[in-house]
């Protein structure tokens, strides 16, 4: 079984982990009714996407 010959540095094990934070998602402006959508998805409130309706809302 490999085992390491040296301790791994706080300075490597934080520049190996540098890759591994969340990003933030993308927010995009709906539109037609201006709330705010992730893009290249369908909007929630109103069901359109790429100005034609997909999705039927109840209102």
């Amino acid at each position: 079984m490999a085992v390491p010959k040296k301790k791994t540095s706080k300075s490597k094990r934080d520049m190996r982990r540098s890759h591994d934070a969340l990003a933030t998602p993308g927010i995009s402006v709906c539109p037609q009714c201006q709330e705010p959508k992730q893009p290249h998805r369908v909007c929630a409130s109103c069901g359109t996407y790429k100005g034609k309706e997909v999705v039927g809302t109840e209102e």
